[in-house]
C-alpha cells in the first residue's frame, strides 16, 4: 500500500524529536521529513514543533505557507505543481490517489483540457469523511481502484482517469479529442471504457457515452468523427473506416480513413500535425504514390474544412466517387479494421 512520504524517504517514519525551541536550527530535519518541502502539521508536532508556532510562521510575512488544512509548505513562495500534488496526497491520506486531468497527463496523454487546471482530483474510499478544500477536489468512491505509482505519485488506472476527466466536461469536442487519442494510441479500448462507464455513476456520463458510441463505430479521431458526419450527409454508400489496402501480391498500399470497396474509392483526412516535417511529408508522398500506382482514386481533405465548408467537401466527395465508379475497379484487397 502506498503511503504519503514513501516516495521521498521511507526512513521518515522514524521520528527524531528535537529539543523544544531548537527545531528552527535544524531545517534540514524538517525538510527530510516532508515531501518536496511540504509537510503535515501533525508531523511537525511529532518533530517537536508546536502547532501554534507552525501557524504563526504561516502568517503574513512568515517563512512558511499554509497550503491546505493541516498541510503547510516549509517555504513561503507559491507552490509548484509537484508541491500541490504532495500537499493534496498528504491531505487525502494514505488511501488517496490522483485521478482526472492530472492523472491523464501523467499517463502520457496530450489532449487533456486545461479547464480547472489547478485542481487536483483525488479519489478516496467512500467511508472516509473528507471534503474538498482549496485546490483539491475530493471524490469519495465505493470503487477505489488499485493505484499505479508514477514518479512517487499514486494514479488511478488510465481507464478510470479518462472517464473521471470526461464526466466533468461540458462539450463534446474535448471529450472526443481525449478519448480518441487514448483509443488511437491503444492505451485502452472502447469495450473497457464502456464497461467502466457503466459501473460508475450516471452523473456526467452523457457526453462520454455518446463519444464512445462514435468511437465504437470505427472512427479513431475527432477529424474522423467529423468526417463520418459529412459522409452521412453526402448520400454516398456506406464506407468502411480505418481498414487496410493491399495489392494483388499482398504488398501494403495504405490505410485510408474511409473506403468504398465496390468502386475502389478512398478518402484521407490529412491533418497538418501528422504530415508536417520532412519525415511526415515524405511518408505522405510515398503513400499517395502507392495509391496512384494501384489505380485508386483517393480524395484528400484537411480536417478544418469538415466544419468550415462541409458542403464543398460533400461536392468533392461525390465528384471523386463518381470518377472512381466510372473506371474499372482496381485489383486491390481491402481488409476491414478489426
Amino acid at each position: 500500500m502506498w503511503k504519503p512520504g514513501w516516495s521521498f524517504a521511507r526512513s521518515a517514519r522514524t521520528i527524531q524529536v528535537v529539543k523544544r525551541g531548537h527545531w528552527a536550527q535544524q531545517p534540514e530535519l524538517l525538510l527530510a521529513n516532508g515531501n518536496h518541502g511540504v509537510i503535515r502539521v501533525r508531523r511537525l508536532e511529532e518533530l517537536g514543533v508546536p502547532a501554534n508556532s507552525t501557524y504563526r510562521r504561516c502568517g503574513v510575512g512568515g517563512p512558511w505557507r499554509r497550503l491546505l488544512p493541516g498541510v503547510v509548505s516549509l517555504h513561503n513562495g507559491p507552490p509548484t505543481r509537484r508541491q500541490q500534488l504532495a500537499a493534496a496526497l498528504l491531505y487525502g491520506g494514505e488511501d488517496a490517489l490522483v485521478t482526472g486531468a492530472e492523472a491523464c497527463r501523467r499517463h502520457g496523454l496530450r489532449n487533456v483540457p486545461d479547464d480547472n487546471d489547478d485542481d487536483v482530483h483525488l479519489l478516496i474510499p467512500a467511508e472516509r469523511k473528507l471534503h474538498g478544500a482549496g485546490f483539491v477536489l475530493v471524490e469519495r468512491t465505493k470503487r477505489c481502484p488499485k493505484p499505479m505509482v508514477n514518479d512517487g505519485i499514486p494514479l488511478a488506472p488510465i481507464t478510470r482517469a479518462l472517464l473521471d476527466t470526461s464526466r466533468r466536461m461540458s462539450s463534446m469536442d474535448p471529450c472526443r479529442a481525449l478519448l480518441s487519442e487514448a483509443v488511437q494510441r491503444r492505451l485502452c479500448d472502447c469495450p473497457r471504457l464502456t464497461a467502466e462507464l457503466a459501473k460508475g455513476s450516471s452523473r456526467g456520463s452523457a457526453i462520454p457515452r455518446k463519444v464512445l458510441r462514435e468511437l465504437a463505430m470505427g472512427t479513431h479521431s475527432v477529424a474522423e468523427i467529423d468526417g463520418s458526419y459529412v459522409w452521412d450527409r453526402s448520400g454516398l454508400p456506406a464506407a468502411e473506416w480505418n481498414g487496410k489496402l493491399f495489392g494483388p501480391d499482398g504488398e501494403y498500399i495504405g490505410s485510408p480513413d474511409a473506403y468504398v470497396a465496390e468502386v475502389g474509392f478512398g478518402w484521407e483526412i490529412d491533418s497538418v500535425t501528422h504530415h508536417a516535417g520532412p519525415a511526415g511529408f515524405r511518408d505522405t508522398l510515398a503513400r499517395n504514390a502507392r495509391y496512384s500506382a494501384a489505380g485508386l482514386i483517393v480524395l484528400q481533405t484537411l480536417p478544418h474544412r469538415l466544419r468550415s465548408e462541409p458542403d464543398a467537401v460533400i461536392a468533392e466527395l461525390r465528384a471523386a466517387y463518381a470518377a472512381a465508379a466510372a473506371q474499372r475497379r482496381p485489383p486491390v484487397i481491402f481488409r476491414p479494421a478489426r
